[in-house]
């Protein structure tokens, strides 16, 4: 069982707080991968079953690592467990933004809002100098949250095994000249 008092909230927004991962969240995270349409695009196989979720939860060594990783989004309103955002160091040695949310949170603008204070996070709180999002270029919301978060086109590549991937990019110094220009 999770000890209340050691949950680590990282990120707050005007709606969602971001907090680490619990082994409490792998039914969320067994059903979140379990959709057919959340997974569609990422390249990631569902969970077989929450057993499995709970031991990824276990043995995820993100947060010990590299001071980071993909976290758990909860609202504010009613403490729901709506999916995760976060940032990771990928095999390429980038670190990357993602996000995956359950199908009846879409289109209500928790992606972008998370996503934003995970720039903002990573920027400012842990120094990076420049974070990149990939995406399956079928993907069209997801581009468009990466686009409304000011990142900018770099590449097509591919990105664990879906052909095509677009991938973005913005550095610390785009990030702050975007904060200045939008007040």
């Amino acid at each position: 069982m999770d000890n209340p008092k050691s949950i680590k909230k990282v990120i707050e927004t005007p709606r969602l707080y971001l907090r680490e991962f619990l082994l409490n969240d792998a039914e969320n995270i067994w059903e979140l991968n379990s959709d057919p349409e959340v997974i569609k695009y990422t390249g990631d196989p569902p969970f077989e079953t929450i057993e499995k979720a709970r031991v990824f939860l276990n043995n995820y060594m993100e947060y010990k690592k590299n001071g980071f990783g993909r976290w758990a989004v909860i609202t504010k309103s009613s403490n729901t467990f709506i999916g995760w955002c976060g940032l990771k160091l990928n095999e390429q040695n980038m670190v990357d933004i993602g996000f995956r949310f359950f199908k009846k949170e879409w289109n209500k603008g928790y992606a972008t809002e998370a996503a934003n204070a995970c720039l903002e996070h990573g920027f400012l709180n842990l120094n990076l100098n420049e974070i990149i999002g990939r995406v399956a270029w079928e993907n069209k919301a997801s581009i468009k949250v990466l686009e409304k978060l000011s990142m900018q086109y770099w590449k097509r590549d591919s990105c664990k095994g879906i052909e095509n991937s677009l991938y973005y990019k913005i550095s610390k110094e785009q990030y702050l000249q975007n904060i200045k220009t939008s007040f």
